[in-house]
């Protein structure tokens, strides 16, 4: 063989090396619930593109992807069931009861069991995995809206927007263990990610109220600058926090140790639930009045994308699909 044909044959086989690779590693889904239309949109990051739209149960609102990130958990309100989707597939794999007007949802940290909050039922419904057989009930407070596990799995958090406060669920026990009062409308939840945080977004005061969760006490409350605020996302290293706001139709980025708001980015009426990409470049946000999915460059804090989605989407959930 000649010295031309072996470098064209070491060339060739590095190309299709690196186009293997390239093929093989993961790619970010972002997947969103369409309350009004009944379905859930499949969006490509980074291009934008919508990949599918599946039909749900009706008016589906809480999504959670499983702890592997092989499935997504949807909460079909209206119809008293949650499915299960196969992230890469985009497949429905089953469909179950899941108490009266299922709507936030999270998967324990080891993926045996599933939290369902219960808004009509003033409950938490447990389901097993992968049955999504009904193994237990918790009563929590009124009108519960939202589920979120702490990043150590020992808690799950409920928020009620009518009786304003947040109920504590020891994993291991399966009951409520505290009940922390907070300003009015509580909605969104998350823990910063050391899990010393929980930052409740408080839609009727425009505030956001941080927990201490040494002791399950109100450390500080604080304005966010906007109106109605839903939703809390945070950087991997927990110095940031992004806000959106139903009413001033905007994302406000906090300074999440000084607690001061350092950018306002309009995005829309009706700005919900939000996620990161897993390298954290952009921030997706539902915007429910304009049937819109927004990605915001997180570096510039400016709107990269918007992208079309069903009617009034509500909830989102971002996962690497291999």
């Amino acid at each position: 063989m000649s010295m031309f044909a072996r470098l064209t044959t070491v060339v060739v086989a590095t190309i299709v090396l690196v186009g293997a690779a390239a093929a093989s590693q993961a790619a970010p889904r972002v997947f969103v619930t369409n309350e009004k239309s009944n379905d859930l949109t499949v969006i490509d990051h980074p291009s934008g593109a919508v990949i599918k739209t599946i039909p749900m149960g009706k008016r589906p609102r809480g999504i959670a992807p499983s702890p592997d990130g092989k499935l997504l958990y949807v909460s079909n309100s209206n119809s008293d069931s949650v499915s299960v989707i196969d992230a890469k597939t985009l497949e429905i794999l089953k469909t179950a009861p899941a108490g009266i007007d299922p709507e936030g949802l999270t998967p324990s940290k080891d993926g045996a069991v599933l939290y369902v909050v219960n808004e009509n039922e003033l409950s938490v419904t447990i389901l097993e995995l992968p049955s999504l057989k009904t193994v237990g009930k918790i009563e929590v407070g009124l009108e519960p809206e939202t589920a979120v596990l702490s990043p150590d799995g020992k808690w799950v958090t409920v928020s009620h927007e009518s009786s304003n406060d947040i109920h504590v669920i020891d994993t291991g026990a399966s009951k409520v263990v505290a009940k922390v009062p907070v300003p009015k409308n509580p909605r969104g939840m998350r823990f910063a990610p050391d899990g010393k945080r929980l930052w409740v977004a408080c839609e009727g005061t425009d505030e956001v109220a941080v927990i201490s969760t040494a002791d399950w006490s109100v450390a500080k409350v604080v304005k966010t600058g906007g109106e109605r605020p839903v939703d809390v996302v945070f950087s991997a290293d927990g110095k940031r926090a992004w806000i959106s706001h139903g009413r001033s139709a905007d994302v406000r980025v906090m300074n999440a140790v000084t607690l001061e708001v350092t950018a306002t980015i309009p995005v829309g009426p009706r700005a919900w639930w939000m996620g990161l990409t897993p390298d954290e470049s952009h921030l997706y946000v539902t915007v429910g009045r304009a049937n819109e999915v927004v990605a915001v460059d997180t570096k510039t804090n400016k709107v990269a994308r918007r992208i079309k989605a069903g009617e009034l989407p509500w909830g989102l959930a971002i996962v690497d699909v291999p």
